[in-house]
C-alpha cells in the first residue's frame, strides 16, 4: 500500500477521501503524517456526505485543542459535503508555515 501512497504524493496536488473503512483511514492519516513530517502540504479533502466525518474531524480538533496535533499538521485537513464545495476549497487552500512547528 505504501507504494501506491507514494504514487499518489508523486502524482496529485491534493487527496480526497470518501466515506470508507479502516483502509480510508490508514490511508488519510499516512498522508496526513507525511504532512506533519513535512514531506508534503497538499491538502487532504475529506468529502463529509451525511455527517460521515464528522466525529473524526471532531476528534482531530480535541487533539489539536490538547496539542498533540500541530495547527500546521491540522489545517491540511479540508471538510465539504458535495464534491462542488471540495472543489472550490480544495482551489482556494494555500499552506501557512506553522512559526511555532518552524522552529
Amino acid at each position: 500500500m505504501q507504494d501506491r501512497i507514494s504514487k499518489m504524493l508523486d502524482n496529485s496536488d491534493a487527496f480526497i477521501a470518501l466515506p470508507g473503512g479502516i483502509g480510508t483511514l490508514e490511508e488519510i492519516f499516512q498522508i496526513a503524517s507525511w504532512a506533519q513530517l513535512n514531506i508534503h502540504h497538499k491538502p487532504i479533502g475529506l468529502l463529509n456526505v451525511d455527517g460521515f466525518f464528522n466525529k473524526l474531524l471532531s476528534f482531530l480538533g480535541q487533539a489539536g485543542e490538547e496539542n498533540f496535533i500541530p495547527r500546521s499538521a491540522r489545517q491540511i485537513f479540508i471538510s465539504a459535503s458535495t464534491a462542488e464545495e471540495m472543489v472550490d476549497k480544495l482551489e482556494d487552500f494555500v499552506y501557512k508555515t506553522d512559526p511555532i512547528a518552524a522552529k
